[in-house]
């Protein structure tokens, strides 16, 4: 039990910033549509095709490779233009722009994702992220293991008594027990985001991880170049043929020659909010190449769509997102008084007599 505790120690004390970092991130990003301020975010949402189209038509004048269009939806009724280099606009439903930007750093809600999915590093940065998840997961487990033994002086506080040592463990250990059911779905959901394998474990008790990972896996579909006019209104007027109860969600142009155009769709009973049901069409003459059916996945499969909205509050309405708001402060304030405690009130060693 005592390498327990002196491990559970060193691991927060190295990791527990970002942990920290990452809880308050989270909890901005899961109200981001309530504090983005930009007109006509509250405005009625439009799926007929033939609109979605001329706004499409309008914010793709001449198609860019690497372009796409994430779709209007409930609670931001702006469409968001995505342009390689970080660019990119809003939109009305219309097609009309209301706000532009040149890099990600002009809008917040565009590097606080970036920060909280990346560290600003890419891949090296979202490993990182993956790593730190895993070991949240541990400092879950053995925090548990260590509070069982001085259970009987639990106490409720929202705050330490006073940023003592003495204080920071106490609080430490009591508010991690209270919030541990939270912080145990938030560090599975984000680690398994990250590292598929461990994802696969997560979802094997619901069924083959072998199945799941060929349902998850995009299918190889190529096609001819991009055309200088697609045709948007018959590619969405067959997608809406094809799964009438789905709406459109993101717009992908090729990123290189041979690329499909692919349109991904959330069906009715989805609760990933960009929908796993994608359509892939011919990006020179628009006829459709594939489709996928999110609901026809295997059960494995489908609830590993379901890990990216428990983890980011999109589903449950606003009780959910309550939690989760509530876990990430919990995370932010056990990270960050966790390592004040351990780099900045550790005890003094006692000299030695001479």
């Amino acid at each position: 039990m005592k390498w327990l505790d002196l491990l559970h120690r060193w691991t927060g004390g190295v990791i527990g910033l970002v942990l920290a970092l990452l809880g308050l991130t989270g909890c901005l990003l899961v109200w981001k549509t309530a504090w983005i301020m930009v007109p006509g975010k509250s405005m009625p949402l439009i799926r007929d095709p033939a609109s979605v189209a001329m706004a499409v038509q309008r914010l793709l004048p001449q198609p860019r490779r690497g372009a796409s269009v994430v779709f209007a939806d409930n609670g931001f009724a702006l469409n968001q233009l995505r342009l390689p280099g970080g660019a990119g606009a809003y939109a009305d439903q219309a097609g009309h722009v209301v706000d532009r930007w040149s890099s990600q750093w002009e809008r917040p809600e565009l590097w606080l994702f970036d920060f909280h999915h990346h560290l600003f590093n890419g891949d090296v940065g979202e490993t990182v992220i993956g790593v730190a998840g895993l070991c949240g997961l541990f400092f879950v487990v053995t925090g548990a293991i260590l509070w069982w033994r001085t259970r009987r002086t639990f106490k409720w506080r929202l705050l330490p008594k006073r940023l003592s040592r003495p204080a920071i463990v106490m609080h430490h250990r009591d508010l991690g027990i209270v919030v541990a059911p939270l912080l145990l779905l938030s560090t599975v959901t984000g680690a398994a985001m990250v590292f598929r394998p461990f994802a696969m474990i997560v979802v094997a008790p619901f069924g083959s991880p072998a199945k799941a990972l060929a349902a998850l896996r995009p299918g190889k579909v190529h096609g001819g170049a991009l055309a200088a006019d697609p045709p948007w209104h018959a590619m969405l007027t067959t997608a809406t043929r094809h799964f009438p109860d789905a709406v459109p969600r993101i717009l992908s142009l090729p990123r290189k020659p041979g690329d499909p155009i692919t349109l991904r769709m959330r069906r009715a009973d989805e609760w990933l909010p960009n929908g796993r049901t994608t359509l892939s069409f011919d990006a020179a003459t628009g006829q459709l190449l594939s489709s996928t059916d999110a609901m026809a996945m295997p059960r494995a499969a489908r609830v590993y769509n379901m890990l990216y909205p428990l983890h980011a509050g999109r589903v449950g309405g606003m009780a959910w997102k309550l939690l989760m708001t509530a876990s990430g402060l919990a995370l932010t304030l056990l990270g960050s008084l966790a390592v004040w405690s351990f780099w900045f009130r550790r005890p003094r060693r006692p000299r030695n007599a001479r």
